[in-house]
């Protein structure tokens, strides 16, 4: 009766953990119910620095985006703008305002795609982040002699 009591101790401390780790962790060399809390506590804190040590952010997205975007829009105007009559019979003042205005527009229209791509990065890592964390969790339990069940 008294492994009973300390396995759904156990349990109740598994699914009442912070950060995401409810899973049923099962004692299988006779641990008490502190040592397992201890275990669980410090396998987390292993999880969670690994996690932090491997997490990298993407940036700079909006101004990589906005960079290409700007020189393809002003590549695009000078092409567009040399296939118009009146574009060649401007002064270079007006061309190249005409230009640095195409490449505004794209610049623009670059730097939210480059913002949408770094933010699709970044829930990747996230997700990739958390399977490896919760793998390390996991495999650290189980190297201290307990059954993980998620």
């Amino acid at each position: 009766m008294h492994t009973l009591s300390s396995i759904g101790l156990c349990l109740a401390l598994s699914v009442s953990a912070s950060q995401g780790w409810a899973q049923t962790v099962v004692p299988t060399k006779g641990q008490t119910s502190q040592q397992t809390q201890l275990d669980i506590n410090e396998c987390q804190s292993i999880a969670a620095s690994q996690a932090a040590s491997t997490t990298t952010s993407p940036s700079g997205g909006r101004v990589k985006g906005a960079a290409v975007g700007a020189a393809a829009g002003a590549a695009a105007a000078g092409a567009r703008g040399n296939q118009r009559e009146v574009y060649e019979n401007a002064n270079s003042n007006v061309q190249q305002e005409y230009r640095q205005n195409q490449a505004k527009g794209a610049a623009a229209a670059g730097a939210v795609v480059g913002g949408s791509r770094q933010r699709q990065e970044r829930r990747a890592d996230q997700k990739t982040s958390s399977a490896n964390s919760q793998a390390s969790y996991t495999s650290c339990l189980q190297g201290k002699g307990y059954q993980v069940n998620p």
